[in-house]
């Protein structure tokens, strides 16, 4: 029997950056959406364009670049708005402008300001724009779980009217369950007379912890496209994670028989790869990518699973892409043995870009005797960062012990010119090194969290520091790896005040 196909919808790039510190440079996102690409992702939602420039050229870019996927920029209501988006996807081959409307009463009360006429009339307006100019509309009643059934009816029956081909019901707030969310997209197909002419779509935040429930029940009452995230990330408690309902639809086949196209093997680099980019460390007892995951401490479950896996474990590590590999390579090694194993790990770099990562790989090889893939992936996402940095880290020396305030010296390039100071501080190496930072780099910005975590196991391991700032309430996160923690602290503040100065 031929199973249903679901949409999968990304949407890392645009709900996922507004989680607050997830802000993405254009090299980045590029990297994350050529992934997704590779991956069997569907659609790409690639940013906001009319948010500001920086987001414009990321959508136009993506757009320009992905081949196989549809690139969707989102917009709100607004003639402005559908017409930068139209123009930003334009150069895609499958181009997508995802628009929005609330249709609850407390949003169109206080938010919007209109009435159940007013609202229609505006939907009927801005989905009719969207169309004339572009091929594919998604269209959201913003807040459609708290909105009133007759009016959200009569709403998306206006769109698909209107011209929109998708019809996504967001759970904005994260407020309904399963069963009620079943329940509305059950009722949208009986009472919205229309509603042949679109696909159904959700989009659950998970306010309640309950965001993948919830899409797989509406997927179970006839929705065809999911939007979702890696890792779960997004605005407040993130969104629903892509990686938990795509394994959930292979691992219970029987029961909801449909498919994705998703390669689920790529399921483990993706998400190393969005946590390194964001500096959003993921928890380690995630479902499917955390560290956890497959992992048996129990002697119970472990003499379970050396007798046979399946006695404790549902899905296989290989499934996911956990397959243990690592690069053995020397000093000595070639460009052409490191870009290939780029390539496996599914990266394909600028020639920029590969003569950078393969210097940092050379120096890491003179420190490290085993480079693993997390490893590449640390100092690519470095290499990326440095390559557009205004600033870089030219020097570092700490002196510090137990009696003794510590002392940095630091030598800091800033636009081609080298700048050096020194600073002293009883409070300990990294207080020193970021005050030294700050002397040359100016700022009024908070520091709002550090941590710092191995890349991999052993006493050489590289170490990845994360930082994030707070000015003027925006919050701005970038990662530092080194084998050194100091000089991975380092690069991790100067990343972050690049990040705040452009």
């Amino acid at each position: 029997m031929t199973k249903d196909k679901v949409i999968i919808f990304d949407t890392t790039l645009r709900d996922g950056e507004q989680a607050p510190g997830a802000t993405m440079n254009l090299e980045e996102k590029l990297l994350i959406a050529k992934t997704l690409e590779k991956m069997g992702v569907d659609v790409i939602e690639a940013g906001f364009p009319a948010a500001s420039n920086g987001d414009f050229e990321a959508v136009n870019r993506i757009a320009r670049t992905i081949k196989n996927s549809v690139v969707c920029g989102l917009a709100r209501a607004k003639k402005s708005d559908i017409e930068r988006t139209a123009e930003s996807v334009n150069p895609s081959t499958k181009p997508r402008i995802h628009t929005f409307l609330a249709t609850s009463p407390i949003h169109m009360q206080y938010k919007l300001k209109m009435d159940e006429l007013q609202v229609l009339s505006a939907i009927t307006d801005s989905v009719s724009l969207a169309r004339s100019l572009c091929p594919e509309v998604d269209w959201s009643p913003e807040d459609a779980t708290r909105s009133k059934r007759d009016f959200l009816f009569k709403a998306i029956e206006t769109a698909i009217k209107a011209g929109a081909n998708t019809i996504n019901i967001p759970d904005t707030v994260g407020y309904t369950t399963p069963e009620e969310y079943y329940d509305l997209i059950s009722q949208i197909r009986n009472n919205v007379s229309n509603i042949d002419k679109a696909i159904i779509s959700s989009h659950c935040h998970n306010d309640l912890g309950m965001a993948v429930a919830n899409s797989l029940a509406a997927m179970r009452a006839g929705a065809r496209q999911v939007e979702c995230t890696i890792n779960g990330i997004g605005e407040r408690a993130g969104n629903a994670a892509l990686e938990e309902i795509v394994m959930a639809i292979k691992t219970r086949g029987d029961f909801y028989n449909v498919e994705t196209s998703i390669d689920t093997t790529m399921i483990s680099r993706i998400s190393k790869l969005v946590s390194s980019i964001t500096g959003f460390a993921v928890q380690y007892n995630k479902a499917i990518v955390g560290a956890n995951a497959f992992a048996h401490e129990s002697g119970i479950h472990q003499d379970g699973v050396l007798k046979n896996r399946e006695t404790y474990e549902i899905m296989t590590p290989e499934s996911v892409g956990l397959e243990k590999s690592s690069l053995v390579l020397g000093k000595l090694s070639g460009r052409a043995a490191f870009k290939d194993r780029l390539k496996e790990i599914g990266y394909e770099l600028s020639e920029e870009m590969l003569n950078e990562s393969f210097k940092k790989f050379k120096e890491l090889a003179d420190k490290k005797k085993e480079i693993l893939d997390e490893d590449i992936v640390a100092l690519v996402d470095d290499s990326i960062t440095n390559t557009q940095s205004r600033y870089q880290l030219m020097s570092l020396n700490v002196k510090c012990g137990t009696f003794d305030n510590a002392e940095v010296e630091l030598k800091i390039k800033i636009d081609n010119d080298e700048h050096f100071t020194s600073f002293c501080s009883k409070d300990g190496p990294v207080d020193a090194i970021f005050n030294a930072i700050k002397s040359l780099i100016a700022h009024n910005a908070t520091l709002e969290l550090y941590q710092v975590h191995a890349v991999t196991e052993g006493t050489d391991a590289q170490a990845t520091a994360t930082v994030r700032l707070k000015q003027n309430n925006r919050i701005f996160s970038a990662n530092g790896s080194n084998t050194d923690v100091l000089v991975a602290s380092a690069l991790a503040y100067i990343n972050c005040l690049d990040k705040i100065k452009s």
